[in-house]
């Protein structure tokens, strides 16, 4: 699939993102079952492609804390 062509993919932003919020990513199931990425100020920009292993593996990370924000 070309991604540059992504108006074939349905794109959906998170439940925690507000309506007015700028701080924004979308994220789409691609048919093998891994996800496309993209800023939602710019849809027709740069998309990132995940595997589904890749997407499995941030999820987890996500949820075990793995990828939890250092504060300093």
């Amino acid at each position: 699939m070309d991604l540059t062509q992504s108006e074939e993919l349905t794109w959906r932003k998170s439940s925690y993102s507000g309506a007015n919020s700028s701080d924004c990513v979308e994220i789409a199931t691609l048919p093998e079952g891994g996800r496309a990425v993209r800023d939602s100020k710019d849809s027709g920009g740069p998309i990132l492609r995940f595997a589904p292993s890749e997407w499995r593996a941030f999820v987890d990370g996500i949820k075990d804390g793995t990828h939890a924000p250092k504060l300093q």
